[in-house]
């Protein structure tokens, strides 16, 4: 199925295709180990989600300080 989108005509879907193609090694181990990144990356996307609101006008300091604040 992914080798038939490769060929697609329609380039999002084609190039999306080639992609998963490269990284079949990635995206199967993915899929079946039960590993994943899901809490890092819902820490990391918390912090800038307090980060934004400052529009980097604050330094290392107050960022700590409003992330364990908020935690």
């Amino acid at each position: 199925m992914v080798n038939e989108a490769t060929d697609a005509d329609m380039p999002g879907i084609s190039s999306f295709a080639a992609g998963l193609n490269s990284d079949s090694d990635a995206v199967t181990t993915g899929l079946t180990t039960r590993w994943n990144s899901g809490p890092v990356e819902g820490a990391v996307n918390r912090i800038k989600t307090l980060e934004r609101p400052m529009f980097g006008r604050a330094g290392f300091c107050l960022l700590r300080k409003r992330v364990l604040l908020c935690s």
